[in-house]
């Protein structure tokens, strides 16, 4: 049975990726940081529907606390399956934006991502066979008034995730970056109404945090071993 560590686990499309994995068959490590009851809330339902899952919490932009937990995980076997879907937002136009606001933006989703991915990867690179999906934004595309920070750690994640490709391609190991549009959770209802949503997307909806889980179920999948370096927009028609 492969192992699959989702950060951000318990979140709208942390947990539908999470489902859809565990539905495939894997075993499915939730991971949370200040959540953890939440986490183990979707571990329970994940089990009770028969699948094989545990939560795990750690604090992604702490190196050291990265480094401890993924050793204790790793010592059950490599984990094949990474998502990195751990992120936050703090907006402001930018000549008001703190200090702060852009280093907590960035140390999660770029920090996060070296400090969970590189650990992870030799053991990854001595199975033959790995899959590594990062969960970025079409702000990192198209950019997004008060957004700055966030897109530029998102777009950050797109070019490091294609030079991680071309390093471990022959090993058995894609490495891909998704960006979803807007889609339905707490955090987008409160950021765009029906007229917003009318106005932006070209299909005239929200996607559902299950869209984005099944595009991260194929990419995690053997039969997308030849897809790797890209960067998969759902979104809509938004561009």
């Amino acid at each position: 049975m492969k192992r699959a560590l989702v950060t951000g686990g318990s979140g709208a499309i942390g947990a539908a990726i999470c489902r859809r994995l565990a539905a495939d068959g894997m075993h499915v490590i939730v991971h949370a940081n200040s959540h953890l009851a939440s986490a183990q809330d979707l571990c329970r339902e994940l089990q009770d529907g028969g699948a094989s899952a545990q939560a795990i919490q750690f604090d992604v932009t702490d190196g050291s606390a990265c480094q401890t937990a993924l050793e204790s995980l790793l010592e059950g076997g490599p984990i094949q399956v990474l998502v990195n879907n751990a992120g936050i937002h703090d907006d402001a136009v930018f000549p008001g934006m703190q200090r702060q606001q852009w280093h907590s933006v960035i140390d999660v989703s770029l920090h996060g991502f070296f400090n969970v991915t590189q650990p992870l990867s030799m053991p990854m690179i001595r199975s033959r066979w790995g899959r590594i999906i990062s969960i970025s934004s079409i702000a990192a595309i198209t950019g997004n008034r008060g957004q700055t920070n966030y897109a530029a750690a998102k777009g950050a994640l797109h070019a490091a995730s294609k030079s991680l490709a071309l390093e471990l391609a022959t090993r058995g190991i894609t490495v891909n970056a998704v960006a979803p549009g807007i889609i339905s959770s707490d955090m987008s209802k409160d950021a765009f109404d029906s007229a917003a949503i009318d106005r932006m997307v070209p299909m005239k909806r929200a996607g559902k945090p299950e869209e984005v889980a099944a595009l991260v179920g194929f990419l995690a999948s053997d039969n997308a071993a030849y897809i790797t370096g890209q960067v998969i927009s759902v979104n809509g028609g938004m561009v």
